[in-house]
């Protein structure tokens, strides 16, 4: 599996591109702003679909340009056009082209871009914050940082959820390396000792 990382717009919010170096085709996650550099680093693929880790607009501040299919929990929709809900200012709307959204749940299973993708949904910094476990690789959005996790005091935070979600993610394989939506990447086991 290949991963490119961007990072992207005034938050320097981590973009993936994800995919299989033998096939044509990607999958982007949180793409969040620079849609022309996104596509450049895509590198003539073609974008199956776009994974969103939360609805904030820092994730999702260039959505309105893509045309794929776009997987998101349904209790972050709201935030693709309410600008109070996005941590935005007023006049935001991230909704995809495509208006094709797909809404994924805990324990959904995805299969994309010749990848098995598994959803795990790990409220706290919102209401539907997931994480995507791809095989060998786990991509956390705002939930985990590398020494840190997302903040709570927006919007549908609840900081009792993002502890559940935390403990949950610590179970997970220390070895298991993780993406987050900001910052550089490690490891469970890493940041299960901070």
């Amino acid at each position: 599996m290949e991963i490119i990382t961007l990072p992207v717009g005034a938050l320097e919010t981590n973009c993936y591109i994800v995919s299989l170096p033998h096939r044509k085709d990607c999958i982007v996650i949180d793409p969040g702003d620079e849609y022309e550099k996104i596509i450049a680093a895509a590198n003539g693929k073609t974008i199956e679909a776009v994974l969103l880790t939360h609805g904030h607009y820092d994730h999702t501040g260039a959505l309105s340009r893509f045309s794929c299919p776009v997987y998101m929990h349904p209790s972050d929709e709201i935030m693709l056009t309410d600008a109070a809900w996005s941590a935005m200012g007023a006049g935001s709307d991230f909704t995809p082209r495509s208006a094709e959204v797909h809404y994924v749940m805990e324990g959904a299973s995805l299969s994309l871009a010749g990848m098995d993708i598994q959803v795990l949904h790990t409220p706290g910094h919102t209401p539907g914050c997931v994480c995507y476990l791809f095989d060998g690789a786990l991509f956390t959005g705002d939930t985990l940082f590398n020494h840190g996790y997302g903040r709570t005091d927006l919007p549908g935070g609840n900081f009792r959820e993002l502890v559940a979600s935390l403990r949950r993610l610590y179970r997970m394989d220390e070895s298991l390396p993780f993406y987050p939506g900001h910052g550089p990447h490690s490891t469970i086991g890493k940041e299960r000792g901070h």
